[in-house]
């Protein structure tokens, strides 16, 4: 199996910490660490760094390689420019089949995302490994959510169709859409609602059929790419779009397997996210310390370690840093992507 890191984001929920310059994947946020850097040491529990794939842009490849200098950097795959999720995994797999693994399979990983424990990971990609090498079925993951989310999509699980330990794995019958408000209610206790966690893993000429099938206007500059075409004139001709082009398509032909997670999903999409992973893990933000005055359930985070002071208030988020200050409440971090 064939790891590849997955960073290329921006992190404009998280402002005022993550900007361009340094998206919320670099900034040292979990006891000191990055999530690249514990992405990067949870694979080198199973990989050596020659073993290890990552993709993101040419700005970012910079911080990776002051960050995590034993990256092999001929293992860094650029994105010329930003085009969406579709075209960014449909290069990924071009390019390693250009390299000649066009038959192994791989494994995307996002890397704003925390897996534990590693080792039932581990169990996922093991399995994962097993059924793309053995079918061209389009294979992801999810997981059952224990609260409504909001900004995600979901799957409805259907028939068992294989395991590995605690990994189970799943056919799809439907793909729900995030604003389906009324079906993933009516589903949510069912123990069939997955949420979507996009950990897709095939080998990268059945990806690339399946771009052929659904997604000709990619597969034709990426099959060019494969051939040793100029990356960034054949990237330029890709039309913008989500991956979710293709795995509809996949799931209505019942060409598509999920994994249900048999271990913890931390998404850091939100301020209120990395709240919670705190809250979880008994772990206290950075500042210079909190009065709160007939207020409760506040994060405040100091990039400089300044105390903050909240009277009145509940449920609000204060975050200091990168010379900005935000306020707001904890249900409408969503919104912070507004003010990039």
């Amino acid at each position: 199996m064939i790891p590849v890191i997955i960073c290329g984001g921006v992190g404009t929920k998280m402002w005022p910490l993550s900007t361009p310059a340094l998206p919320k994947q670099f900034l040292p946020l979990i006891a000191d660490r990055s999530l690249f850097e514990l992405n990067w040491e949870m694979l080198r529990n199973r990989y050596q760094p020659e073993e290890i794939f990552i993709q993101t842009n040419q700005e970012q490849a910079k911080i990776i390689k002051r960050l995590v200098p034993e990256v092999v950097e001929i293992n860094i795959f650029i994105e010329p420019e930003s085009r969406n999720q579709g075209p960014a995994t449909g290069l990924a797999a071009a390019l390693l089949k250009k390299l000649g693994r066009g038959d192994e399979p791989f494994f995307l990983i996002q890397v704003d995302v925390l897996r534990n424990p590693a080792e039932k990971f581990f169990l996922s990609m093991d399995l994962a490994e097993k059924l793309a090498t053995s079918s061209d079925q389009y294979i992801s993951g999810g997981f059952v959510p224990t609260r409504m989310l909001k900004g995600v999509d979901f799957l409805l699980k259907g028939k068992q169709v294989g395991e590995l330990g605690e990994a189970k794995i799943f056919e799809v019958d439907e793909f729900v859409y995030r604003n389906d408000v009324e079906k993933i209610r009516n589903n949510f206790k069912t123990g069939r609602l997955l949420v979507h966690t996009n950990h897709t893993s095939m080998t990268p000429n059945n990806l690339l059929k399946m771009f052929h099938k659904y997604r000709p206007d990619w597969y034709n500059p990426l099959t060019k790419i494969a051939s040793g075409s100029d990356i960034r004139t054949e990237f330029q001709k890709m039309p913008k779009g989500a991956l979710e082009e293709v795995t509809k398509k996949a799931i209505a032909d019942r060409k598509f397997l999920v994994i249900e997670h048999p271990f913890e999903w931390t998404d850091f999409g939100t301020w209120e996210s990395l709240d919670k992973y705190y809250a979880d893990n008994d772990m206290s933000p950075r500042n210079g310390g909190i009065v709160e005055i007939e207020s409760t359930n506040s994060f405040c985070y100091s990039e400089n370690k300044m105390k903050i002071a909240i009277v009145g208030l509940n449920d609000i988020v204060v975050v200091e840093g990168n010379g900005g200050i935000l306020v707001c409440k904890k249900d409408k971090c969503g919104h912070v992507a507004q003010i990039v």
